[in-house]
């Protein structure tokens, strides 16, 4: 799996993902206590996006929001803007 520009590699067998996945949810909720954090949640849910559908649309759209987040584009009214003082 690649997060950015670094690749981490998961089991091949599902069963064994789905159970690394939801073991780093559960100990996620669990952030409370010393050893575990919050951090394990979306983490979780980043290893189980791999074989569930419904974890994998999530991260879809979770990527596509931030790909437009990255690239910004003029709004009509700041291209409006631009576009009369280029033309003064």
């Amino acid at each position: 799996m690649r997060i950015g520009s670094r690749f981490f590699a998961l089991p091949r067998r599902a069963r064994t993902r789905i159970a690394l996945g939801a073991g780093l949810v559960v100990g996620g909720v669990l952030g409370f206590l010393p050893v575990l954090g919050f951090w394990m949640i979306p983490l979780g849910l980043l290893v189980l996006s791999r074989d569930l559908p419904t974890a994998r649309r999530w991260r879809r759209s979770l990527v596509v929001r931030m790909e437009r987040r990255g690239t910004k584009r003029p709004r009509p009214k700041e291209r409006a803007e631009k576009q009369a003082a280029e033309s003064d």
